[in-house]
């Protein structure tokens, strides 16, 4: 037997074992018996059981990526494509469910997996939603004034609640099945819509949003009223029918937003729509999380991720939480102000997986370390309340009101 037999068999022994016992329940001789081989093999191939846990993802990602190549073959447009990717990912976790265990509850519960080669994999992996989406949005098919990353980890976290709710709390049989209503609530947040993009806004409300991103790109002095107008999709001369001039214009931004300002005050003081509960929800629960970052770390990366955790008396707590979120849901959906085709157990993957993905890519990756967060904050508020909102509440309002 070569070398490489023997490597490949000590691979798929560990996936057995380790799938079955994890990481701390899994020794060395158990590997090797599985495998037909002597612990001292194992050595001369990998470091320690660590080592070889990180390894089986490694060994595995080049035949995913060549899957998914070949399921994404002929798919030309962007929606199709990325509902794909997310269907070919649950599929392939439920296929292979001792991978998806071994990878979600022992790898990523671990911080140096994070800095390993086989991660280096699951972020190209990851890429490769990412330029699925960037792809639509230069297209012309997705919206291109927001950040990508942000749906990529939103996308993403939610694909990991689900294989949790498939492989540890037994919510679901077949996570696949839930890909309608994952789509039903990320296209809302990524498609051009005419009823969002400025279309349903008055006009004086179009031409500031646009003002103020094309002073913030270019700078008071070379912005053009021009440029205003072509992003605002009004003629230059609509734009002098509200304003003085380029500076009357200027001027005008900070009364649209401290108004802005003073109507979200009204609503945090007087909470009593769908939109305003579930926005102060999502606010506060980052809030909440954001001010004790030990206990986010742990929870994210140790507790979360562990399956004693969902038979434990602090789950039944957690699922509380949970259900207030889906509850929420149902009433707005019962107002009418959330769309009726809403499943409020996939808005809540949405939602926690969401934060969890943005707070490792905050904490634990440390990627981008600039990153303002409270920014990040408000894009996925706005987002998050997009993807539920029906089509009556958003030309009342749209997704701040």
């Amino acid at each position: 037997m070569s070398n490489q037999d023997k490597k490949q068999r000590i691979l798929e022994a560990a996936e057995q074992v380790f799938a079955q016992k994890g990481l701390s329940g899994a020794s060395v001789a158990e590997i090797a018996r599985q495998a037909e081989v002597t612990d001292s093999v194992i050595y001369q191939f990998f470091k320690g059981k660590e080592d070889l846990l990180f390894s089986i993802p490694g060994a595995r990602m080049p035949g995913v990526f060549s899957l998914l190549e070949e399921s994404l073959q002929g798919i030309r447009d962007a929606e199709s494509r990325l509902s794909k990717m997310i269907w070919f990912h649950l599929r392939y976790h439920e296929t292979h469910t001792g991978f998806a265990r071994l990878l979600l509850l022992d790898c990523r519960s671990h911080k140096d997996f994070y800095r390993s080669e086989a991660y280096e994999l699951v972020r190209e992996y990851a890429g490769v939603m990412l330029r699925l989406l960037e792809d639509g949005a230069r297209d012309g098919n997705f919206r291109n004034d927001i950040d990508m990353r942000l749906v990529r980890d939103m996308i993403f976290g939610t694909l990991d609640f689900e294989d949790l709710g498939f492989l540890v709390t037994g919510e679901t049989v077949d996570a696949s099945s839930d890909l309608e209503d994952i789509m039903a609530l990320v296209l809302p947040m990524i498609q051009k819509r005419q009823s969002w993009d400025y279309q349903t806004m008055d006009k004086a409300n179009r031409i500031l949003l646009a003002a103020e991103k094309t002073f913030a790109e270019k700078g008071f002095i070379k912005a053009k009223v021009a440029d205003v107008a072509r992003l605002a999709e009004v003629a230059e001369g609509t734009v002098y029918e509200y304003f003085e001039n380029k500076e009357d214009l200027l001027l005008s931004i900070p009364g649209k937003r401290f108004q802005d300002h003073m109507d979200q005050l009204d609503e945090t003081f007087q909470t009593r729509t769908p939109l305003g509960k579930l926005r102060r929800l999502i606010k506060n629960h980052f809030s909440l999380y954001l001010t004790n970052r030990h206990f986010l770390e742990v929870f994210i990366i140790q507790i979360q991720l562990s399956p004693r955790f969902y038979s434990s008396k602090a789950y039944q707590t957690f699922r509380r939480y949970c259900r207030v979120i889906e509850i929420l849901i149902e009433q707005g959906k019962a107002e009418g102000a959330f769309r009726a085709d809403v499943n409020p157990r996939v808005f809540r993957n949405l939602f926690l997986g969401t934060f969890s993905h943005m707070s490792l890519r905050w904490f634990i990756l440390n990627k981008r370390p600039e990153t303002d967060k409270m920014l990040e904050i408000d894009q996925v508020t706005d987002l998050l309340s997009l993807s539920v909102l029906s089509e009556e509440a958003l030309n009342k309002g749209g997704v701040g009101n």
